[in-house]
């Protein structure tokens, strides 16, 4: 779970491309859709208004006074003459009190016996500006009934009063094709930014292709499959492959540097060594033999520390690689003919697409001293297995049916110079270059017991695809 958070908190150049065009869509379309959506109500207030205001002008129109008193046409809209139709109208004058009271006789009969709802200060507003008609809304007469309301100031000869006409209709057919509307547009840009999505999420994949095959790319130069970067890659990406490539080649200069530098130090310590002990062999006596035998030291020390300057040179270069079941086949083959007085038969296993990533020396070096060791000690039967682990780790693991070893002395025999048996040849150093070449290739050694009764030796080691 842990390594999932961290992946999610890793900065993603895809993923922040992609969350800022999405991002981006997201906000535009969503003020794109509530701009649409109040442009069509305004719409459609403005076009439900205009009708209203015809009404009052048809109302005024059709007036006429008669000895100061109003006399109203008669309308053939069949809506005004149904009660609670949603359609009325008013005729209203101004009380001393400053409010709206409908003249008696002048109002639809769709209002029936109730009159229309009007702010407390609409007179006031009519006449402060009485050639603008005000339109606003009240609660209708029918419950939850919601009415758009245009009202107009209108004065006439003959009268001294003015008069106030009040046109009115149910607003909620409006109302629900707004929402309608709304809601068709929010479903049209939901689908819209999904496929805007889709395609940023599409384009930042294209777009970032060549990245994506870099990448693939220098890790196959790691693991060794090829030795430079070979790709097209576009002009904005060429000079970072440049550089790359020119990077590759001055760290296997730099590695090549360092492998004749260990050769030289190799060959300038190892003569005046061979000299000492030469001379040594051929003057006996005390001192002979102790320069001998600390000639002998300084031999084991020099091999020690020149394997692993040579082996950690070459875990840092890079398209180096060697096929595992070659090296097992080959090594096997040469080690039952030098144990052939003791029948050893050596059983290995290892896939044919199992790649060790270094020189073959090392190698051969790892996997020759432990399948020898084995057959030293070994009675006659050596098992050798090798697979891969993980992407980028394999196992070697080699055991033997001889007498095996205590646990307490596991770790002393890797020490150098250690030695399994005394009465067995060889110079104890077997375990101690596995040890030391594993390391230097950040890999580990691991003592056990063996399922044939014997040792188990098994080591970790960077491996590459094939």
């Amino acid at each position: 779970m842990g390594g999932v958070l961290n992946g999610l908190r890793r900065p993603s150049l895809a993923r922040r491309l992609a969350l800022l065009a999405i991002g981006g869509s997201f906000i535009a379309l969503v003020i794109v859709a509530v701009v649409l959506g109040l442009l069509f109500q305004q719409a459609a207030v403005r076009r439900f208004d205009a009708n209203l205001s015809d009404l009052n002008d048809n109302l005024i129109a059709g007036t006429t006074i008669e000895d100061g008193s109003v006399i109203a046409p008669a309308l053939t809209d069949l809506r005004a003459l149904r009660a609670y139709s949603g359609r009325y109208w008013e005729v209203a004058e101004v009380t001393p009190g400053g409010r709206l009271r409908a003249i008696e006789g002048l109002t639809s009969h769709s209002l029936f016996d109730t009159e229309i709802a009007t702010p407390a200060d609409l007179a006031q507003r009519l006449k402060a500006n009485p050639r603008r008609p005000i339109a606003f809304d009240t609660p209708g007469p029918q419950v939850g009934e919601r009415l758009r309301v245009v009202a107009r100031w209108t004065s006439f000869d003959g009268r001294t009063a003015p008069v106030i006409y009040l046109a009115a209709e149910d607003r909620r057919p409006v109302d629900r094709e707004v929402l309608n509307f709304v809601t068709a547009t929010a479903i049209a840009f939901l689908l819209l930014g999904v496929g805007l999505m889709l395609a940023v999420i599409v384009q930042v994949r294209v777009g970032l292709r060549p990245l994506f095959h870099l990448r693939q790319e220098v890790a196959e130069v790691r693991r060794g499959k090829v030795e430079r970067l070979q790709g097209d890659y576009p002009s904005e990406l060429r000079p970072l492959t440049d550089e790359l490539n020119a990077l590759v080649a001055h760290n296997q200069e730099t590695v090549e540097r360092q492998r004749t530098h260990v050769g030289n130090l190799a060959h300038a310590l190892k003569t005046p060594i061979s000299v000492m002990m030469t001379e040594a062999g051929q003057r006996p006596g005390p001192l002979a033999e102790v320069v001998s035998r600390q000639a002998d030291v300084m031999r084991q020390q020099v091999d020690h520390h020149l394997r692993r300057a040579r082996a950690a040179a070459r875990s840092q270069g890079q398209g180096e690689r060697t096929s595992v079941a070659e090296v097992l086949d080959e090594l096997s083959r040469t080690l039952e003919r030098i144990f052939r007085d003791k029948g050893l038969t050596i059983d290995w296993d290892a896939p044919d697409d199992l790649w060790f990533q270094g020189e073959r020396q090392d190698f051969m070096e790892i996997a020759g001293n432990a399948m020898e060791n084995a057959g030293k000690f070994g009675a006659s039967k050596v098992r050798v297995r090798a697979g891969s682990i993980g992407p980028e780790r394999m196992r070697l693991t080699v055991e033997d049916d001889g007498p095996g070893l205590p646990p307490d002395r596991r770790e002393e025999v890797v020490q150098r110079g250690a030695r399994l048996d005394e009465s067995a040849p060889g110079s104890g150093l077997g375990l101690s270059i596995i040890d030391e070449l594993a390391r230097a290739y950040r890999g580990s050694l691991t003592l056990g017991a063996s399922a044939l009764g014997g040792l188990s030796v098994a080591v970790e080691l960077p491996c590459v695809e094939a």
